[in-house]
C-alpha cells in the first residue's frame, strides 16, 4: 500500500551526486564544472573587489600610458601612488569590477551574458577616441590583478580558467562595440 508520495520517492533515483552535471551551452568556452570553480573562486575576487579593481587599473596604465587620454579625471595620475590613491579610479574600478562580476555571474544563461556585455560593449562609443582593440589591453592586467589577490589559490587549472573567461568576456565586448557601429551606420544611410 502506502502513499502516492512514497512510491514517487522510491521510484526516482536520488544518487544525484553521481550523476554528471548538466552539459554547458556550446557557446560558452568553459565547461560546467569550470564555470563552477570560476564561480567559488571569483568569492575571493568579490570580497576584495574594489581593491583588485584599482589594482588592475594601475596595471593597465603602467602597461598602456597612453590610455590615460579615454579618461578626463585620471588624466592628471601619472605615479603609481597618485592611482591607487584616486578615489575617482577607485569608484570607476568598482563599476568595471562590478560588470565583471555580473558577466561571470551570468555564464550559466548565455544568452543573458551575451546580451548584457556585448550591451556594455556597444556604450563604449560614448567613450571619446576609444577603440575596439582597446578592450584587449585589459586581459593580463585583469589576470596579474586576479593573481594577486587570489594569491596561492590562483592554481594553473583556476588561471587557465580565468583565461578562457576574460577572453570570451572581451570577445563580446568587442562584438558588441563593432555590432552596434555596424547599426550606427546603418542608421546615418537611412537618414
Amino acid at each position: 500500500m502506502g502513499c502516492e508520495l512514497t512510491k514517487m520517492i522510491k521510484s526516482e533515483p536520488h544518487d544525484l551526486m553521481n550523476q554528471p552535471p548538466p552539459p554547458s551551452d556550446p557557446r560558452c568556452p568553459l565547461t560546467t564544472k569550470q564555470q563552477y570553480c570560476m564561480l567559488a573562486s571569483w568569492k575571493g575576487i568579490f570580497r576584495q573587489i574594489e581593491k583588485t579593481g584599482v589594482l588592475l587599473f594601475i596595471k593597465l596604465f603602467e602597461e598602456n600610458e597612453d590610455l590615460l587620454h579615454l579618461f578626463e579625471k585620471f588624466q592628471e595620475l601619472r605615479t603609481t601612488e597618485d592611482l591607487s590613491q584616486s578615489e575617482e579610479l577607485a569608484e570607476h574600478a568598482n563599476k568595471v569590477m562590478h560588470t565583471l562580476d555580473e558577466g561571470i555571474k551570468g555564464l550559466g544563461d548565455i544568452d543573458t551574458f551575451l546580451a548584457y556585455i556585448q550591451h556594455v560593449g556597444a556604450t563604449h562609443h560614448q567613450v571619446p577616441g576609444f577603440k575596439a582593440e582597446n578592450f584587449w589591453k585589459i586581459e593580463q592586467p585583469f589576470l596579474q590583478a586576479a593573481k594577486t589577490t587570489l594569491g596561492e589559490r590562483y592554481t594553473a587549472n583556476v588561471e587557465n580558467i580565468y583565461k578562457l573567461t576574460i577572453k570570451f568576456i572581451l570577445e563580446n565586448l568587442v562584438k558588441g562595440y563593432e555590432d552596434s557601429a555596424g547599426k550606427e551606420i546603418g542608421n546615418n544611410e537611412t537618414t
